[in-house]
This record gives C-alpha cells, sequence and structure tokens, in this order.
C-alpha cells in the first residue's frame, strides 16, 4: 500500500470535506483514514490517503489538492505518508483540572516528554474559569503506577487537579457513583459541629484527625466521639443541619449526575440523621450512616445498628451494586478520608476529594476542594463542561 498524508486548515465553512475528499476521489485515492475538526472557528483536517491504484503522479495529485484548497481558501499539505511498525500501545487517559492560566499544556507535556510519554491526543473543555484538558497518553515502557505517582506529585506542585485511568476505563459509562458525606458532599466535619455545641469540640477533634489519617481505629474512635455527646438535645441536631452548607459544585454535579443517568449514593462514617436529610435535599437515591440512639429527646451517647467504618462502607457499596445490576467497573467512589480507603480503591474510578495522603496513594486521582464539579468533566457529563467556541 502506497500511502499520502494530506493536512487541511483554514477558516470554517461548508463545503471543504466535499472538495477536498471530490479531488481524491477523481484520481483514484482511496481515504484509509481521516480525522476532522472545528476549533475555535478553525477547521482542520488530517487525511490518509492510498494512492497505490492511481495513476496521478504524487506531484500532480499534490498541485491538484494545493488548487482546490485555494478555490476554497484553505490550505493543503500533502506528503509521502510511512506508516511507523506498529505495537502494542499501552494507552490511559489523563485528566488535568484547574483554573485557566498561562502554561499549564507546555507544563504538563514538558513533564510527560521528560517520563518518555508519548502524548496521542489532547483536548480541552471549560466551565467559567475552570478548564479540563484530557491528554490520551501512549505509556510505552513506563510503569503506570510510577506514572500516576510522579504525575500527582508533580501536577499538585502547579495547583492543579489530576486523574489517570485505563483508556478502556476513561471510555466505559459509569453507572453508579458514591460520595462520603463528611467533607466532601457537605462542606464540614458534622461531628465537630455537633462537638462545638456540646462544649467537647477538642476532644472530637483529635479523635476525628487520628480516624481520617489512619492512625486510630475508625470503630473504637467513633463510639469514644458519639460517648461525648451524651445529652445533647435532639433540637441541636436540627439546628446544625440547617447551618451546615454543601460544598461549592455539590448541586450542580448531582443535578448533572441525576440527569445523566447515574445512580447516586451517600454512604458515610457520619450519622444517618443528616444522611437521610441529605437524600432527600439532593434527590439521592441511597444514603447510610451511623444511627445516633436518642431516648427522651436526647442523646444517650450510643449508637444502634452497624456501624460504618472502611470495610463496612465497601459491603454496602457492593449490596447497592448487586441490587441495581452494576459491575465494579461501573463504580466511582468520591471519599477524603482513611475510611474511605477500600471503597476508593475498589471502584472502577476512585477519586480522592481534598484528601489526605493515606487516600490518595490508592485513589485513580485527585480533586482539590473547589473542583468539585470536576468530576463533571472526568464523567463526560452532558451540560457542565463545554468546549469554548
Amino acid at each position: 500500500m502506497e500511502l499520502i498524508a494530506i493536512s487541511v486548515y483554514g477558516l470554517d465553512k461548508p463545503g471543504i470535506i466535499k472538495r477536498i475528499s471530490e479531488v481524491l476521489a477523481k484520481n483514484n485515492v482511496n481515504i484509509v483514514d481521516i480525522e476532522q475538526t472545528v476549533l475555535q472557528g478553525m477547521f482542520a483536517m488530517f487525511v490518509i490517503g492510498d494512492v497505490s491504484k492511481s495513476k496521478t503522479s504524487f506531484n500532480e495529485l499534490s498541485t491538484l489538492l494545493k488548487k482546490a484548497g485555494r478555490e476554497i481558501d484553505v490550505t493543503v499539505d500533502v506528503s509521502p505518508f510511512f506508516r511507523p511498525e506498529t505495537r502494542r500501545k499501552k494507552l490511559y487517559a489523563v485528566t488535568v483540572l484547574g483554573e485557566d492560566r498561562v502554561g499549564i499544556v507546555y507544563r504538563i507535556s514538558k513533564l510527560l516528554f521528560e517520563m518518555g510519554i508519548n502524548v496521542e491526543k489532547t483536548s480541552l473543555t471549560a466551565r467559567d474559569k475552570l478548564i479540563s484538558i484530557d491528554f490520551l497518553l501512549d505509556l510505552r515502557e513506563s510503569d503506570p503506577e510510577f506514572v500516576r505517582n510522579r504525575l500527582r506529585e508533580q501536577i499538585e506542585k502547579m495547583g492543579l487537579d489530576v486523574v489517570m485511568r485505563p483508556y478502556r476505563e476513561f471510555e466505559r459509562a459509569k453507572r453508579l457513583i458514591v460520595f462520603d458525606m463528611d467533607s466532601t458532599i457537605v462542606d464540614a466535619e458534622i461531628i465537630d459541629e455537633i462537638a462545638k455545641v456540646a462544649g467537647v469540640q477538642e476532644e472530637v477533634k483529635k479523635l476525628t484527625e487520628k480516624a481520617m489519617e489512619g492512625k486510630i481505629n475508625f470503630k473504637d474512635a467513633l463510639k469514644e466521639r458519639v460517648k461525648l455527646l451524651k445529652g445533647l438535645p435532639v433540637e441541636v441536631l436540627e439546628k446544625i443541619y440547617s447551618e451546615i452548607k454543601l460544598t461549592e459544585g455539590a448541586k450542580e454535579l448531582i443535578k448533572s449526575l441525576k440527569e445523566s443517568g447515574y445512580i447516586v449514593a451517600v454512604v458515610s462514617g457520619g450519622f444517618s440523621y443528616f444522611t437521610d436529610r441529605l437524600k432527600e435535599e439532593l434527590e439521592l437515591d441511597y444514603a447510610f450512616g451511623n444511627e445516633l440512639e436518642i431516648e427522651d429527646g436526647v442523646l444517650t451517647g450510643k449508637l444502634k445498628g452497624r456501624i460504618i467504618d472502611a470495610v463496612e462502607k465497601a459491603r454496602i457499596i457492593e449490596e447497592i451494586a448487586v441490587k441495581e445490576g452494576i459491575s465494579r467497573e461501573d463504580i466511582v467512589a468520591v471519599g477524603d478520608g482513611a475510611n474511605d480507603k477500600i471503597m476508593v480503591e475498589n471502584a472502577g474510578l476512585g477519586i480522592a476529594f481534598n484528601a489526605k495522603k493515606a487516600l490518595k496513594e490508592v485513589a485513580d486521582g485527585t480533586i482539590s476542594k473547589e473542583n468539585l464539579i470536576g468530576i463533571a468533566s472526568i464523567l463526560k457529563l452532558k451540560n457542565e463542561f463545554r468546549k469554548r467556541i
């Protein structure tokens, strides 16, 4: 097979593809590959043509194509094409999120070049000042875990977020997304807010931090924290719920997820008093939390039923998936602490949100606090991130 490569670019208008393909067809050149896009009103097209059955010489064909380009006011370049030796590619998709500024593409492409990684495709979408850049990478001989850790380390230094996954997972549509509640969907650690009212803030805060960092058994830490809340009136919980704020972008993200057909769940090591209300407010499909024991309108300092720790979170998600007929590969898990580690590691796509180091190390990517809505771009949800036109 004798091949030529044709590039066409210029201001977009009707008829460009028709005119170029007309020249090729009339000269018996078969199109074996074609890629075309319009970027900011600029038309760009690349064509690989098989000229082995054409009786027109390369120089004459090049002249005809360039003449056709001048007629429609686009630039045409033609060159012989020699297909490189094929090999199995190790394709991964990387999404980078952050506030738009000069030099992002340069700094990331420089980093990839230094690691010997080839960029196969790049595209950019935006939502207000937040941009999302997708890179399709061929890792070649590089180890995926090394690349993931290196990218996370270096891209976080740039003040950006990054998610990396095998390309087959990037293309695969997810169906279930599970969020943690505290410091993920809501912009607070609710037990700390309760502790403020109970006058035990410092004691509870220390136990919370140790549990989040994985330095203390979650179940033991939770029981000890709940003991400190004994005697608190239940009305305090309602007041706290009315005052807590959702994380920026949470409401819009969940609405977009629901419109895109996702099953949306909150599975929390926090309290069902709050997860139940979130379920109603945000129209979630599922919500699970630990149940506080209440007698005569006050907290007893005890919990009822099963305690939702990291293992139980993973079990609940598995129960939802079985009930809904969803495979592990089609699950997205988003959390921020050690209690989310198993669910994030087990999910088809695990995202560490504003997270501690222990969680980042097992996640497919990290998202910072101000970029929760960026998950809409990672999942390619409609109506959120768009091409700039």
